[in-house]
């Protein structure tokens, strides 16, 4: 059946996507199944929207969430689950199903957030009735209503759901074109070429030829290839090919046949969308629109914080890059470095500086090892147990687990997650969490649901028999998305709008996942947490003290280089007229370039073709917010380590875990992210902890 092709009632019956019995079936999902799932699921919850929006439904918190949230929430788990396979499993047929039902979900929500008569039962419900979770959702929502269109009117208001729709196409059209290009690559070479690339990336490498057919090695811009072969491999000219190949994707300047997937038109478009949904809804630019729901006052405050920070960290990168070129120089010749150059420059510093390189301590940190050192610091700071457990998947390298508290009864179930840790082909790049259900008091029947979170990487594979291995920066990474999920998993607030994640400003969301990478640094964690993948012996103490003196190493190039992203983001969304030129964002690009960084690309460099956080992940004119929230989340762990002080002992803390979680974790957005932090530090946050960590103090 393709995906198009109309359904009976009883293909209904059986289709994996409408049976909510449980957790999603991932392993029975086809592409047949989602336009007609969908499809049945959208006029569920139109009845419903026009049962609750009818002039004599009472307008009360729980006959409504009873009539419409249940069948909202249907559609949204079943969405989400297309969703989340387009992202970890695409195949041409999914792709094609999930574009054919796209704009229809995308009409329905925009309709949903727009309607007037539903935005009047919110502003009509008697607040005596509401709980404090209730109210803050209502609040929120009825913020929603207003940057939904809901006061909009006639022509107007069609117009704003057209963009919407419009936005959704364009959004997940960027992301198809970033995934192919990167996919498009590949590069297949001789030994001799890969002089100086770890054993570990020959083999993989070496494996990944073979599966083709074909003799020596093949390299492709998937990173756990990329990043190694640009660090390590003697050959300049190598390097120059994978760098051009890397930062030129998805633009006008891929070589051959690439330039089918250049994104530059689909950028303009979307940026003069979302300033006419700005002036539609009376801002001057998208970025107002933006900060409205999140912790940040104005464009004009977040600007003037990351000129700040890249004032702080300037003279500490002009150090950085002084080292990296007097050493460049003297040892390896270079007196005229290249952008394909630095990763590798950087590493060889690294190694004579520190005696140290990210792959002699890579074979310490086998997968298995490290998931198991995770789990120990999560059920020691926060009073839970991690176990093995059993739920359909969509690949066989997913792995399932359930988060469990004890009680004088026995073991409570607070959540469960999926963790898919390898990188294919098929899976977009870079790491994530999702939501894959929220807990929820439902009122539909009464029963407590528990939350579930997808946590997402793209590690290289084990090799030869042998586990994964994972770089220091693998580790960080998980530890991250392992935080974003206790923060998804842990809430205690039942009311689904602000539980876990739900309705945390969206600049406070990485305070808990930037939190967690501090551990990836403790010598008490890291050493329970290694075991050499030959000989199973731990990452000894001298090789950590190396790592931790290398731990700032360019920590005011990597500063800069974060604002640097983040200052063209809040610009490019905060002009006056938006960007209608390929060149006018680069132009853009270069001014903020010319402002904040050290090392400029050259000319041919399109690396906006590929920034997806904003053009296709939510993060637009909000890309500041993994700054803004490492300052909650470096203040938030300087609690761990006064503890530690105080106590002569470790940040693993039982009790300052416990007040971290209550005040952080189990509130989740059932109140603004300053209450929160105010209740764990009992103050407002300070940059002094953020500078201390980063070495710039």
């Amino acid at each position: 059946m393709n995906a198009a092709a109309p359904s009976s009632v009883s293909d209904l019956t059986t289709n994996p996507l409408l049976d909510f019995s449980g957790l999603p079936r991932f392993d029975a999902i086809r592409p047949e199944h989602v336009v007609a799932a969908i499809d049945r699921l959208l006029e569920v919850a139109a009845a419903a929207l026009e049962t609750v929006t009818a002039p004599d439904f009472p307008a009360r918190w729980d006959d409504m969430a009873r009539a419409l949230d249940v069948a909202t929430e249907r559609l949204g788990l079943a969405w989400g689950a297309v969703s989340h396979l387009n992202g970890v499993a695409d195949t041409p047929e999914l792709r094609a199903a999930y574009n054919e039902a796209l704009p229809k979900v995308t009409e329905f929500w925009t309709r949903l957030g727009a309607d007037e008569r539903l935005y009047a039962k919110y502003k009509a419900m008697d607040l005596a009735t509401l709980n404090d979770e209730q109210r803050r959702a209502r609040e929120n929502a009825l913020r929603g209503f207003v940057l939904g269109g809901a006061e909009l009117q006639g022509a107007d208001k069609e117009r704003f759901a057209q963009i919407q729709e419009r936005q959704a196409e364009l959004a997940q059209k960027f992301s198809e074109n970033t995934l192919d290009a990167t996919d498009a690559f590949t590069l297949y070479v001789d030994t001799a070429e890969l002089a100086g690339v770890p054993a570990d990336v020959l083999e993989a490498t070496a494996a990944a030829a073979a599966a083709d057919g074909k003799p020596g090695h093949k390299l492709t811009l998937k990173m756990p290839c990329y990043l190694p072969v640009m660090q390590f491999a003697d050959s300049s000219a190598l390097r120059q090919t994978l760098y051009r190949a890397y930062v030129t994707r998805a633009s006008d300047q891929a070589e051959g046949d690439g330039t089918k997937f250049d994104n530059t038109a689909i950028m303009t478009e979307l940026l003069a969308l979302r300033h006419e949904e700005a002036r539609l809804l009376g801002h001057r630019h998208y970025a107002d629109v933006s900060l409205v729901p999140k912790m940040a006052d104005s464009p004009e405050q977040v600007i003037a914080f990351l000129r700040d920070l890249a004032a702080k960290a300037r003279p500490f990168a002009e150090k950085d890059l002084a080292d990296l070129r007097a050493f460049a120089a003297e040892h390896l010749g270079l007196a005229d470095p290249q952008p394909w150059d630095w990763p590798y420059i950087g590493e060889k510093l690294k190694e004579a500086r520190y005696a140290f390189s990210e792959q002699e301590v890579k074979p310490y940190f086998t997968a298995p090892k490290v998931l198991a050192g995770l789990f120990h610091i999560v059920e020691t700071l926060f009073e839970v147990s991690i176990r093995r457990d059993e739920a359909p998947v969509w690949h066989p390298a997913v792995e399932f687990y359930r988060i469990e508290r004890p009680t004088p009864q026995g073991t409570q179930l607070v959540g469960q997650f999926y963790l898919d840790p390898s990188a294919r082909t098929g899976k977009r790049g870079g790491a994530w969490m999702d939501d894959a259900r929220a807990r929820w008091l439902r009122p539909d029947s009464g029963a407590l649901q528990t939350p579930v979170a997808h946590l997402v990487c793209n590690f290289a594979d084990g090799v030869g028999g042998k586990p994964p291995l994972l770089t220091h920066d693998d580790v960080i990474t998980l530890f991250h998305e392992f935080g974003h999920g206790l923060h998804h998993m842990l809430t205690q607030v039942n009311e689904r709008d602000v539980s876990g994640i739900s309705g945390v400003e969206w600049d406070a969301v990485e305070l808990p996942s930037q939190f967690m990478e501090n551990f990836c640094w403790e010598w008490d964690v890291l050493r329970h947490m290694t075991a050499h993948v030959d000989t199973g012996e731990p990452l000894p103490r001298e090789l950590f003290d190396k790592m931790l003196a290398a731990r700032n190493y360019q920590s005011g190039l990597q500063t800069l280089r974060q604002v640097e992203f983040a200052l063209f983001d809040m610009l490019l969304h905060g002009q006056s007229e938006p960007v209608t030129s390929g060149e006018g964002i680069l132009a853009l690009l270069a001014e903020v370039r010319q402002e904040v960084a050290l090392l400029l690309p050259p000319a041919y460099s399109r690396t906006a073709h590929t920034f997806s956080h904003i053009f296709a992940g939510g993060y637009s004119a909000g890309y500041y917010s993994y700054k803004w929230a490492e300052v909650l989340s470096a203040d938030a762990y300087a609690a761990f380590e006064e503890a530690a002080q105080a106590k002569g002992g470790s940040t693993l803390d039982v009790a300052t875990g416990r007040r971290y979680r209550q005040a952080i974790l189990e509130a989740g957005g059932s109140r603004p992210a300053m209450a929160s932090f105010k209740a764990f530090r009992g103050r407002e946050p300070g940059i002094d902890a953020l500078l201390r960590h980063q070495g710039m103090a």
